[in-house]
C-alpha cells in the first residue's frame, strides 16, 4: 500500500516538460553561487549562532565575553562559532586595545534574521 502522503508528493506519470527545464536552466546559479549559499545558509542550521547572530542583530556590537554570557557558554565555545561566522562573511570582527568586539557583516545579514524570524512564526 502507498502511503497517500508521499503518493501526493510524487507525480503519478514521469514526463519532463522540455520548456520548463530550460526555461530553469537558463536561469540557473553558478555553481560557485550554490557552493557559498549553501555554506552561507549552513550557518544558520545551529541554535547557538542563531543566538549570537539574534544578539548582534539587537545592538550594534557585543564582546566575546558578553556573547558567552548570553548563550550560557564558555569563551571558547563561543569563539568557535564566532570563528565560522567570520569564515561565513556574517560577522565583522572589530580589535580595540585588548578588547575585540563583533558586529553583524552589514545589513544583509540583519535582513536574513528577520526573514528567517518572520517565516519561523507563521502560523
Amino acid at each position: 500500500m502507498i502511503n497517500e502522503d508521499f503518493a501526493a508528493e510524487v507525480c503519478a506519470i514521469t514526463e519532463i516538460d522540455p520548456e520548463a527545464v530550460a526555461f530553469v536552466q537558463d536561469r540557473a546559479m553558478p555553481e560557485r553561487t550554490i557552493d557559498r549559499l549553501s555554506r552561507l545558509f549552513s550557518a544558520f542550521a545551529d541554535p547557538t549562532r542563531l543566538r549570537i547572530l539574534h544578539s548582534l542583530n539587537v545592538t550594534e556590537e557585543l564582546c566575546v565575553c558578553d556573547l558567552a554570557a548570553l548563550t550560557d557558554l564558555s569563551v571558547s565555545a563561543v569563539s568557535h562559532q564566532l570563528r565560522l561566522l567570520r569564515d561565513r562573511e556574517l560577522v565583522h570582527a572589530r580589535r580595540d586595545g585588548r578588547m575585540v568586539f563583533y558586529s553583524l557583516a552589514d545589513e544583509h545579514v540583519s535582513q536574513l534574521m528577520a526573514i528567517g524570524e518572520e517565516h519561523a512564526n507563521e502560523g
